[in-house]
Order: structure tokens, then C-alpha cells, then sequence
């Protein structure tokens, strides 16, 4: 079995992949402005607008570390998406057998 730094991304997985992080990414994104416009239009006092700065906070903290698409931890990257929910594995098809595998075995982890 290959080990993470033997990982080569042909130029279709390349695309694929690209594709894949793309879709999970505006997937979360939208999530995310829909609990924004949810919480903000319940803002009634100064201390709810604060949680909702911290929350945003936090949020972009999140998000920003998660989506990281060096090719050297990509399996890591759709492993996460796939166990929250924001891919599926069907979505990643065309990539390595040996890919797939780790990324499903990782995302029940």
C-alpha cells in the first residue's frame, strides 16, 4: 500500500479531485450562509451580535484550515469531507483504487 508522500495525482485524478474539493467546498460555504442569515435575523440584543462574530470566528478558522489542497494531504482533506458529510465517495470516482480506499477507511475513523 502506498504511503501519503508516494502519492501521485495523475492529470485526470488532478481534476477530478479539483472538482471534488470545489463542490465540497460551496456545499459548506452555502451551509454556512444560511446559519449566518438565520442567526443574524434573530439579533435582538449587543450580546447576540457578538456570538455571532465569534461564531464567524471560528467558522473561518475552520474552514480556512480545512481546505488545503496540497496534493500531500488531499487524502487527508476529502477523508474529513467525506465523514462530515459535505462528499460522497461516488463524487471522487475515477481516482485511484488504492486512493479511494485509504480516504474511505480514514472518513469511519
Amino acid at each position: 500500500m502506498m504511503s501519503v508522500s508516494d502519492v501521485t495525482w495523475s492529470q485526470s485524478e488532478q481534476a477530478i479531485a479539483r472538482k471534488a474539493f470545489d463542490m465540497a467546498y460551496e456545499r459548506e460555504i452555502e451551509a454556512l450562509l444560511q446559519q449566518v442569515q438565520q442567526r443574524a435575523g434573530a439579533i435582538a440584543q449587543l450580546d447576540d451580535l457578538w456570538q455571532l462574530h465569534d461564531f464567524l470566528s471560528t467558522q473561518r478558522h475552520e474552514i480556512d484550515g480545512k481546505y488545503d489542497y496540497r496534493y500531500s494531504v488531499l487524502i487527508f482533506v476529502f477523508a474529513r469531507l467525506i465523514k462530515e458529510g459535505w462528499l460522497q465517495v461516488d463524487e471522487l470516482e475515477g481516482l485511484d483504487t488504492e486512493k479511494l480506499t485509504k480516504m474511505k477507511l480514514m472518513s469511519r475513523m
